[in-house]
């Protein structure tokens, strides 16, 4: 492994640079923000199916299936951590774990908020159960998943004697992100100069902008208190569609705020048309988390909504302006 150097001051949580990291995903959103905040202190190593080149960031690639332990026998080199961005399936951190076969100082495994136990009504800090109870589609087998790679990491690197983090972000949002979320909103004021106003949704919801999350990963990277820790990602601030609308419309120029109009309409209409509904709009599914944790022990801030949305704004501009 490199040799580590310690970066901080009095003002600020130390931090680690100088590592020698592997990287498995981080071509897409969360991943790629975080290669190319890495890079400016670490050396990178990218594994992914290749679908988008991370080369021009000055990483080194190893292109294949993650679940190929042929691929990830590859990985040879000895790295002071290992940044999981899209371990989803039961199986995957125990199957890189063992076929890996350079030296893992720390496993840093990205999981979620939706992996706590769900209608207990409380603010959940990293203490609250995880979810055992099985749900229908694609959205109850992502939950099972992150559930079950947690206990896996657990078990996996305990038995090897490898440090491991856990990081449960919220929604995330930001540069990058092309899931019908806020970039289709942005779309829609941009190409259409319309928004929907959802007159029934009571939801509240969190956030997490994307550069925050990255830095949380450089902030537990080599940081002996994180080892065998878990971490909420969120924002300060609870919301609401309306809240969320109104960030948006902050963020735009008075051209685009003079044309655009505002369509009421229920969320189930706007299902049944096709009109994004990313976010939880029932009161029923709303979940709340505690970022306290992660502001104390790795002495993060989090951007506000309307700044993050500012600048989330700003970089969809230029992609969907007509």
């Amino acid at each position: 492994m490199k040799e580590i150097r310690i970066r901080g001051g009095r003002q600020r949580k130390q931090r680690v640079t100088g590592m020698n990291l592997l990287v498995i995903g981080g071509s897409y959103f969360y991943g790629r923000v975080f290669v190319m905040e890495a890079v400016k202190e670490h050396t990178v190593t990218v594994l992914n199916r290749g679908t988008y080149s991370m080369q021009e960031f000055g990483v080194k690639e190893i292109r294949g299936d993650r679940h190929d332990g042929a691929v990830l026998a590859q990985c040879s080199e000895a790295y002071d951590a290992v940044i999981d961005f899209c371990a989803y399936e039961a199986g995957d951190v125990e199957l890189a774990v063992r076929k890996i076969t350079g030296q893992i100082g720390q496993y840093v495994l990205i999981s979620t908020v939706d992996a706590y136990e769900r209608g207990s009504g409380v603010v959940k800090t990293e203490e609250h159960a995880l979810e055992h109870r099985t749900f229908p589609g694609e959205a109850g087998a992502y939950i099972a998943g992150k559930v079950a790679l947690e206990e896996e990491i657990v078990r996996s690197c305990g038995e090897r004697q490898i440090s491991w983090t856990v990081l449960r972000p919220a929604i995330l949002y930001g540069p990058y992100n092309y899931a019908p979320r806020e970039a289709a909103y942005i779309q829609m004021m941009l190409q259409n100069r319309a928004l929907p106003r959802f007159v029934d949704a009571d939801g509240r919801f969190q956030f997490v902008y994307v550069k925050d999350a990255a830095q949380v990963v450089l902030r537990v990277l080599g940081n002996e208190k994180a080892y065998r820790q878990a971490y909420n990602l969120c924002q300060d601030e609870i919301v609401t569609y309306d809240s969320f609308f109104q960030a948006l419309r902050e963020a735009a120029e008075p051209a685009v705020l003079e044309g655009l109009q505002e369509i009421p309409i229920t969320v189930d209409s706007a299902m049944a048309q096709q009109v994004p509904v990313p976010f939880p709009a029932k009161e029923q599914e709303t979940e709340l988390c505690s970022n306290e944790k992660s502001r104390r022990e790795l002495g993060l801030s989090y951007m506000t909504l309307a700044e993050g949305m500012g600048r989330t704004y700003r970089a969809f501009r230029n992609v969907f302006a007509p």
